[in-house]
């Protein structure tokens, strides 16, 4: 067994090591600062001692971000690691009491997801854990596992892998796919033939650098290519371009059931076997033992299964009509 160097050690100050998790977590000296509830002169006066320890500048501006340096990159999942294991051991035997609990849990969405478990979830916590805040964004699928691992994220909901070396992961429920249009501007024939869907131009939504968004694996499966005139990061924005343009949406089919009608347009099904990963919940490796992100995931998967059953898509056929909601 090796032995610890007690002099040595004694000579780096430990919470350099909570500064830069938090550092790396935010990206940001005032945002760590908040989180490690520091004033921004010391959570500063920390960065400049970390640079000079470990002769790296760890955080880099680039525009109006800080990146972190390849040096950065390489100690933050180690370390975050021994934080945790750290705060495990302090805490091993103590009790959880979601009730007294207090802090910032980051969520990572894909696509439509956030708006079918936020309004649950945020009312679930108001009652069992107040203290508990959520900070969501959305994420693409290429990042979702880096910031996992960077302390960036403590949850991904969404169609992310899962079961590598590094995440778990527990399945929620398979997404299926509908399109809708505006029956005033669009008028196919119905059922839709494939025909006539891969003709059309379409408006889709896309989280990453791809025209043809979430859809491209599938149609990549199914050997065709869409008229994509429109791909947005955001589905209230495809569908108001619906309503209001002679385009085809292709939505999760849960979304295009709740929301479509809202704007008058005229759902039905896709035409193509269009398969979408299955909906999953993710964490890292690092955070599979803590004890307040397992209380949350535990209520998670019921909340958004539920959610999910209750916005089972009901194609529609031939009805046309309907007023466009004015948005």
């Amino acid at each position: 067994m090796r032995s610890i160097d007690h002099f040595n050690l004694r000579s780096f100050d430990l919470n350099l090591l909570v500064a830069f998790d938090a550092l790396m977590s935010e990206r940001s000296v005032t945002r760590a600062a908040q989180r490690l509830k520091l004033g921004q002169p010391a959570m500063s006066h920390a960065l400049s001692t970390l640079r000079l320890l470990l002769d790296d500048e760890i955080l880099v501006r680039v525009g109006t971000t800080m990146n972190p340096t390849a040096k950065a990159i390489a100690l933050a999942p180690r370390l975050r690691e021994l934080l945790l294991q750290i705060q495990s051991t302090l805490t091993e035997g103590k009790p959880f009491d979601p009730q007294s609990e207090a802090r910032i849990v980051r969520i990572g969405f894909s696509s439509e997801l956030e708006i079918l478990l936020l309004p649950r979830l945020t009312a679930c916590l108001q009652v069992h854990a107040p203290g508990v805040s959520l900070l969501t964004r959305s994420v693409a699928r290429s990042d979702t596992h880096r910031m996992l691992d960077s302390g960036e994220l403590d949850l991904a909901i969404g169609c992310f892998d899962y079961g590598l070396e590094r995440h778990c992961g527990e399945p929620l429920f398979e997404q299926s796919l509908a399109c809708c249009f505006n029956p005033a501007l669009v008028q196919p024939s119905l059922p839709l033939s494939a025909a006539e869907y891969i003709a059309h131009p379409h408006a889709l939504m896309t989280l990453k650098d791809d025209i043809q968004g979430c859809l491209s694996e599938a149609l990549a499966r199914a050997g065709e290519t869409l008229n994509v005139v429109l791909a947005a990061s955001d589905f209230l924005t495809v569908l108001a371009t619906a309503a209001e343009a002679p385009v085809i949406a292709t939505l999760p089919a849960r979304m295009a059931a709740r929301y479509a009608p809202r704007f008058g347009l005229t759902v039905t099904e896709i035409p193509l076997d269009l398969r979408l990963p299955s909906v999953a919940l993710v964490w890292s490796m690092q955070t599979d033992r803590d004890p307040a992100l397992a209380w949350l995931r535990a209520r998670v998967v019921p909340l958004l299964q539920a959610a999910s059953a209750s916005e089972i898509a009901r194609p529609v056929s031939g009805d046309r009509d309907g007023a466009v909601l004015n948005v």
